[in-house]
């Protein structure tokens, strides 16, 4: 109980101090979270954090901290302003993982970016067809910026006074020379069906398949490895 009090100040002190010191560097390190600004979040939570529990440690010791990651923080949003080359080291850059309405593997893998998480990003901008999709950016924020196809933009067929048409949903089969077996089964086919498919397209295994999406309707969209 006697450690209440200080702990209580050192609180209210670090958390106040945090506080102030990200009004300071702006909102846009809040939104636009780079990697460089991931670890300083952390470190400045984990010195904040265990200089609470430390007896040794006092509110002196806490805003040096505070003050010296921002000082640091401060100076790092100054060079990556006046200093181009220091950009792409301190904040990253923007990676095309679909140009031209195709899958970059290598860009993917570099990015450490697989078909799920991709598909995950492009469904979080209502994209839910790669084949919708002329460019896609991976941001280094984590986010994806897309460009769709002419045909997918607006205007919208309530614009045109068109009338509506049933919804269909586009299923990922293959990914990466690997079949998704749970959704051929939602489609009611099987790898037969599915190899067959893939030889109208002059495509021997499925194991030379890097993507291939079904919709009904259309032709299985497929990409090589």
């Amino acid at each position: 109980m006697q450690l209440v009090p200080s702990i209580f100040i050192e609180s209210l002190f670090g958390f106040f101090g945090l506080f102030i010191l990200t009004k300071a560097l702006g909102k846009t390190q809040i939104r636009q979270l780079t990697a460089f600004d991931f670890i300083s979040a952390l470190i400045l939570g984990e010195l904040v954090g265990n200089a609470l529990y430390d007896d040794k440690v006092g509110i002196i010791s806490i805003g040096f901290a505070i003050l010296l990651w921002g000082v640091l923080l401060y100076f790092t949003e100054i060079a990556t302003q006046k200093i181009k080359k220091s950009r792409s080291l301190l904040e990253g850059r923007p990676s095309i993982v679909i140009h031209k309405g195709k899958l970059q593997r290598e860009v993917m893998a570099k990015s450490k970016l697989d078909t799920n998480q991709l598909l995950h990003l492009l469904r979080s901008k209502d994209v839910f067809s790669i084949r919708d999709v002329d460019y896609a950016i991976l941001e280094t924020d984590g986010t994806v910026s897309v460009l769709k196809k002419t045909y997918a933009q607006e205007p919208t067929r309530l614009d045109l006074n068109l009338p509506a048409e049933s919804v269909k949903l586009s299923m990922m089969l293959i990914n990466d020379g690997e079949i998704i077996e749970d959704n051929l089964k939602e489609i009611n086919q099987d790898q037969e069906w599915l190899e067959n498919e893939l030889k109208k397209q002059e495509i021997s295994s499925y194991q030379e398949v890097f993507y291939a999406e079904y919709k009904e309707g259309e032709n299985l969209l497929v990409q090589k490895m």
